[in-house]
């Protein structure tokens, strides 16, 4: 995966919410934003994504130049898993995932429902397929829409603190959701609090602060932070020594 960002700023009124932000990374495959709270995290995700459009910059993400890019057609190449799940609660997990393929997708029945169990059985949610959304927990619910972003082999899968909503036991169902997606060399970037997740799943760390990208590059700044702002916010999270 290449990601190409090019001083990229974002306000809104006008409060400067992304101040800048320059970055280029190449031949990674799982890339964590970290940083806290009013960071710029989730907004540099719903720009990377095409949900929103910078003030200023550009943008490039495999060779799609979002401010030339067909927007309808970017968003049939990607995924993107929300905070809360999105799924329809009075449909089945399956038809949950099998009406994006058909409406959207043009892909025809067979073919969708093919695809909806083997990614289900493959993530252990095949025991819940006839269940309606509203019936699943939490963690199952996140775990399900993964599943249905998946299901339109995306180039790049775009995960906004998909654990942010959830108590421990069901983070750790969502987490280890998508370290599969790692060891199966999915293209993904997640905005994530999670730290000790993000130095087990990713190949590349963004840290975020106040607007800017305080520190980037492979797990060991996690490590070996060479900011102080990385520092203290690792101290923060009980992590730094």
């Amino acid at each position: 995966m290449e990601l190409i960002i090019k001083n990229i700023t974002k306000k809104y009124d006008d409060k400067i919410i992304l101040d800048n932000v320059n970055e280029h990374i190449q031949d990674r495959s799982a890339i964590a934003i970290i940083g806290p709270s009013g960071a710029g995290k989730s907004t540099l995700l719903r720009l990377l994504s095409l949900i929103e459009k910078p003030d200023e910059g550009s943008i490039c993400v495999n060779n799609n130049h979002l401010d030339e890019v067909n927007e309808d057609e970017y968003f049939k190449k990607i995924g993107f898993v929300f905070q809360a799940h999105t799924l329809f609660p009075h449909l089945s997990v399956l038809r949950n995932i099998t009406l994006i393929l058909e409406k959207v997708h043009n892909i025809d029945k067979v073919e969708s429902k093919r695809r909806a169990m083997e990614l289900l059985n493959k993530f252990e949610l095949g025991d819940h397929v006839h269940k309606t959304a509203s019936q699943l927990s939490g963690g199952q619910s996140q775990r399900v829409s993964i599943v249905r972003s998946l299901a339109i082999k995306p180039e790049v899968l775009f995960l906004d603190e998909p654990t942010s909503a959830l108590d421990p036991v069901l983070t750790q169902e969502v987490l280890n959701t998508i370290l599969k997606l790692r060891e199966e060399h999915m293209n993904f970037v997640i905005v994530t609090h999670e730290i000790l997740f993000a130095k087990k799943a990713a190949d590349y760390i963004i840290f975020m602060e106040e607007g800017r990208i305080i520190e980037s590059g492979d797990v060991s700044i996690l490590n070996n932070p060479k900011t102080d702002e990385l520092k203290q916010y690792l101290s923060n999270v009980f992590l730094w020594d």
